[in-house]
């Protein structure tokens, strides 16, 4: 389990040490100025994406941030605990998965209303992998130029370096999961240069 106050202070230490002020951490990392402050302060837990962000944003590996950080190997996440999405259009996400240090694994449950259309997700880097199952309702899910409708039960793996999205056809709000490995490729960092 990883603390969240303590990955707080080191994140603002190697924050601080690099000379980045917040503002210019949050631009490298491709997250908001808020979220990064929430999590400096210990007042947030960052899912895997966002800490890889970070990481990148501050010219680190995931592992060598979180290094030390982990004081137990059973990293238990409380459903009070779990991130809740409200996304644009109506569509929720709820992040179900604690953060593993080194393990860029996320299990999503994803809640879609009625002929809601959640849009086009961009290919992630190769051996990425998604696997989606439908809990209810029906779902129309694109996966570069093809289309697959899934009914209640039904799943699908994909390989996740292909554009895709997400989307409700029917009447009935439709509930699936998504367990996915999301590879990132490593960007060179230069610190004192402003974003562009």
């Amino acid at each position: 389990m990883i603390d969240p106050v303590t990955l707080g202070r080191r994140l603002h230490e190697l924050r601080g040490d690099r000379g980045l002020a917040l503002k210019a951490l949050a631009a490298a990392a491709g997250v908001s100025v808020s979220m990064l402050s929430a999590i400096e302060r210990g007042e947030k837990t960052p899912t895997v994406v966002v800490l890889s962000r970070i990481a990148d944003g501050l010219g680190l590996s995931l592992s060598r941030l979180l290094a030390g950080l982990e004081t137990d190997r059973v990293i238990v996440r409380r459903a009070a605990e779990q991130d809740h999405v409200a996304e644009p259009g109506g569509w929720h996400r709820t992040v179900l998965t604690p953060v593993v240090p080194g393990v860029n694994f996320e299990w999503i449950r994803t809640t879609l209303p009625p002929r809601c259309d959640a849009g086009a997700f961009p290919a992630y880097a190769p051996g990425s992998h998604e696997f989606v199952a439908v809990e209810s309702g029906t779902l129309c899910l694109g996966v570069g130029e093809a289309d697959y409708v899934l009914n209640a039960g039904d799943s699908l793996y994909f390989p996740a370096d292909a554009p895709h999205s997400y989307a409700n056809p029917g009447g009935e709000p439709c509930v699936y999961h998504v367990a996915a490995l999301i590879m990132r490729p490593r960007e060179n960092r230069t610190f004192g240069v402003s974003p562009v």
